[in-house]
């Protein structure tokens, strides 16, 4: 049976808890949410969902500066563009998990696009500052 497309706020909870569960685990990006942001899911997801709401189904209801926790991040422990570039493997995979559609694909390229100017605004241009680089997406097969 084909996975549905994203339709409703309703169906970001599921996405945002697989992706987290995933990212939490993670040995690169873990301890990012883990030890140096310490995010208390359960505080952070209606905002979260809010973007993604407003970013998939236009809703308009984020407020927020999403930019100014990833800085604080990066002042704190340096983020790199393989950092991101695990974070747009295991987005990608958590949206292929539970939906297909042209919304699905739209927060998959969005994930990218946010990831990349992100990158962009905290490094020298988006290198990363010599540390790795973007995993190539094509070449990365993920199953959630």
């Amino acid at each position: 049976m084909p996975h549905p497309d994203i339709a409703a706020r309703a169906d970001l909870e599921p996405l945002l808890r697989r992706f987290y569960a995933a990212a939490f685990a993670d040995p690169l990006i873990g301890p990012f949410f883990t030890e140096v942001a310490r995010l208390d899911l359960e505080a952070h997801l209606p905002h979260i969902t809010d973007f993604w709401e407003g970013a998939l189904l236009r809703s308009g209801d984020y407020r927020r500066n999403a930019f100014a926790p990833h800085l604080g991040l990066h002042r704190r422990r340096p983020l790199t563009a393989a950092h991101f570039g695990r974070w747009v493997q295991l987005w990608r995979a958590a949206v292929d998990g539970l939906y297909a559609g042209p919304v699905a694909e739209r927060a998959k390229a969005q994930g990218e696009r946010i990831a990349r100017a992100m990158l962009g605004r905290l490094t020298d241009g988006g290198t990363g500052g010599g540390e790795g680089g973007f995993v190539p997406l094509a070449a990365v097969l993920l199953r959630g």
